[in-house]
């Protein structure tokens, strides 16, 4: 039987370098807005399956690896990183989070004749179609809030209906005609 010290010592660092250069193209991808819906996903899954081979990498040469520290090298790179991801943290004004749930109590509570230019259609077609959607639209001076409550839905679902459906890099509505 193969020990688990043979397995992590044969398949950790190749399976470290491959992920770590499947990382870098994807990350360096996201950093030049390259096809983000194709690299994103495979981005954020192959580096958390990094973590894995990292870690019986670390477990395997632990003793190795406390070596480094002797030197300030060690010490003053781990801190330069920690006061660069810091700063990140604190200067992006990013809260967190998935930015839809902060949109999306906007767009529901816009009225219609707000929202359509949004939509590129104007408020009547964007009341006619949440009418053969199944929904009841009395004016176009109301929300997707109220026209979903009244038809006992989500006013999230109701929204997720009429946006424009995207795949992939292709950022055109789909109810835009070309000029």
């Amino acid at each position: 039987m193969v020990s688990m010290n043979i397995v992590i010592k044969k398949y950790s660092t190749p399976l470290i370098t491959g992920l770590f250069i499947v990382s870098a193209v994807s990350g360096t991808a996201l950093f030049f807005h390259w096809m983000p819906g194709m690299f994103h996903s495979m981005h954020t899954w192959l580096s958390m399956v990094l973590l894995l081979p990292f870690f019986m990498h670390m477990w395997r040469n632990w003793s190795q690896f406390l070596l480094y520290f002797r030197n300030k090298t060690m010490i003053f790179a781990c801190m330069a990183s920690l006061v660069a991801a810091g700063a990140f943290m604190l200067t992006t004004g990013h809260k967190g989070g998935n930015p839809a749930a902060r949109v999306f109590p906007v767009l529901t509570h816009a009225p219609l004749i707000d929202l359509a230019p949004l939509l590129h259609v104007s408020p009547d077609e964007l009341g006619a179609r949440l009418t053969r959607d199944g929904y009841m639209v009395h004016s176009t001076s109301e929300t997707l809030d109220e026209i979903a409550s009244r038809s006992g839905k989500s006013a999230s679902d109701v929204l997720l209906k009429i946006l424009p459906q995207h795949s992939g890099n292709n950022h055109k509505h789909s109810d835009v005609k070309p000029s």
